[in-house]
C-alpha cells in the first residue's frame, strides 16, 4: 500500500513539474532584425588616365566595403561582370568605362538580376586638386543624403535605392569604423546628380572657444553624373528608362570640328572672293605710260 501512494505521490510531482515546466518555457520569438549584407565589386576597363585612376581610389577609400578588381580586359563583355561578383561574393557593381582616354562612364549594378544604371561621368575633381580643410577617418561610415527630386520621377527613384545599397556602407562591413564623421549628398540639377562629400563638425573652426555648432566642412571628391539609360538587368537587358536629352562627348566634339571646319571654309572663301574683286578693279594700262612711250 504503502507503495502505491509513493507512486502516485510521484506522478503528481512529475505532472506538477511539466506543467511549470510548459508555462516557463513559453518564450517570446522576436523577429530578426535584417541585416545589410552589401559588398561591391569595383573595376574599370582598359585605357583610363591617371585622374579616372585617383577618382577610383578616392572613392574606395570613402567606401569600405568595396572589392576592387583586376581591369576588365574588352569592353563588349559586359556579361562577365555578374559572374565576377559573383565569385567575389559581391551583390553589386561599380564598373568604369574609359573611351577614348577622355571620356569615363559609370556603370552601376545590382548584380546578378538588376537594374543596371549607365551613366556619363564629368567635373572630376579629385582630393588630391581640390585640397579642402574637411577630413575624416579611413574607414567610417557616412551619412546619405538625397535631394527630394529623386522622389519626384520613376528613375529617380530607382536610382536612389540602387545608389542607397551601393553607397551605404553597413555596419558588419569587414574594414569599417564604427563611426560616422562625413556626409554624402547626391542632388539633382538640369538633370544631372551632383555628388559632394562633407565632413560633420560639431564645432566652428573660425570659433574654436565657441558655443557647439554643427557645421559642414567640404573634403571631396567631387563629380556629376548624367544618367544615359537604365536597364532592366545586370549590364543589358530591357530599358526602362532613357534619356533623350543625352549627347555623346563624341557628338559634341564632332559638332566642334564641324563649326571650327566651317569657319575655315568660309575664310578661305572670302579670300577667293577678294582676288577676284582685286583682278576686276585692275584697269588696262593707258598708252601715254611710261612703259609703252619709251617702249
Amino acid at each position: 500500500m504503502s507503495s502505491v501512494l509513493k507512486a502516485q505521490k510521484a506522478n503528481a510531482k512529475g505532472k506538477r513539474k511539466a506543467d511549470e515546466m510548459d508555462v516557463d518555457d513559453v518564450e517570446v520569438v522576436l523577429p530578426k532584425k535584417k541585416k545589410n549584407k552589401q559588398r561591391v565589386l569595383m573595376l574599370s576597363s582598359r585605357g583610363i588616365t591617371h585622374r579616372m585612376r585617383h577618382f577610383m581610389n578616392d572613392l574606395e577609400v570613402l567606401l569600405p566595403h568595396v572589392k576592387k578588381d583586376a581591369k576588365l580586359d574588352s569592353k563588349s563583355q559586359l556579361h562577365l561582370l555578374p559572374e565576377l561578383a559573383d565569385l567575389n561574393n559581391c551583390n553589386n557593381t561599380l564598373y568604369f568605362e574609359a573611351r577614348r582616354h577622355e571620356d569615363l562612364y559609370m556603370w552601376a549594378a545590382k548584380t546578378p538580376n538588376g537594374p543596371s544604371i549607365k551613366l556619363h561621368v564629368q567635373n572630376v575633381h579629385t582630393m588630391d586638386e581640390l585640397k579642402m580643410t574637411g577630413n575624416c577617418l579611413k574607414g567610417s561610415r557616412g551619412l546619405l543624403s538625397f535631394d527630394k527630386a529623386f522622389d519626384e520621377t520613376e528613375w529617380g527613384k530607382l536610382t536612389k535605392e540602387v545608389f542607397t545599397h551601393i553607397f551605404g556602407v553597413p555596419s558588419s562591413a569587414r574594414k569599417a569604423k564604427p563611426f560616422i564623421d562625413h556626409i554624402l549628398t547626391f542632388s539633382i540639377l538640369d538633370d544631372k546628380i551632383w555628388f559632394r562629400n562633407f565632413q560633420i563638425m560639431e564645432k566652428d573652426p573660425s570659433q574654436p572657444n565657441g558655443p557647439p555648432q554643427t557645421t559642414l566642412v567640404e573634403i571631396g571628391p567631387r563629380f556629376v553624373l548624367t544618367p544615359i539609360r537604365i536597364f532592366e538587368g545586370a549590364f543589358g537587358g530591357a530599358t526602362v528608362f532613357s534619356n533623350p536629352e543625352f549627347i555623346s562627348p563624341s557628338a559634341v566634339r564632332s559638332a566642334i570640328r564641324k563649326e571650327q571646319g566651317t569657319k575655315y571654309g568660309e575664310r578661305k572663301d572670302a579670300q577667293e572672293d577678294s582676288a577676284i574683286r582685286k583682278e576686276l578693279r585692275k584697269r588696262d594700262e593707258d598708252e601715254l605710260a611710261v612703259s609703252q612711250v619709251f617702249a
